[in-house]
């Protein structure tokens, strides 16, 4: 029988490929570093506009709530109506388009809704809509926009 006289090698990680990729990343983010603190050092003057229109999208339809005792929400914050015409004129000056649905409590007064669309009308929202359930065979829970 023969013997083995020769060790087998013990298995060795090569990190060379490691080491290299390390490097790399190291003066990548050297570089990178070098080129932000250099723009953050240049000197200029950026012009100026008088007014500048929004760069974004207009938001969503705001939502007016008028409650059963006559308080008013404005997207869930309790306003008055004079607050609820400036809040509104405010969303008019940075977003022209901008839209409001008027939730009115079925129970309560007439006037309290009245006086919220006409805060709407005076702030110069052109888009208005107030919202109804649709008694017969409508969505439970849900309303129907009637302009």
């Amino acid at each position: 029988m023969p013997l083995k006289t020769l060790r087998d090698e013990q298995p060795a990680m090569n990190l060379t490929p490691m080491i290299d990729v390390v490097f790399l990343l190291l003066i990548f983010f050297m570089v990178a570093t070098r080129f932000a603190d250099a723009e953050r050092n240049i000197e200029l003057q950026v012009p100026t506009v008088k007014s500048a229109g929004a760069m974004t999208p207009p938001p969503d339809k705001r939502t007016v709530h008028v409650r059963r005792d006559g308080s008013i929400a404005l997207d869930e914050r309790e306003v008055t109506p004079d607050e609820l015409r400036v809040a509104l004129a405010e969303a008019i000056e940075e977003y022209p388009m901008t839209g409001v649905v008027v939730r009115g409590d079925g129970q309560g007064s007439f006037q309290s809704v009245a006086d919220a669309l006409a805060a709407c009308r005076e702030a110069g929202i052109s888009d208005l809509g107030i919202t109804v359930r649709i008694a017969d065979g409508g969505p439970a829970g849900g309303g129907a926009t009637r302009r």
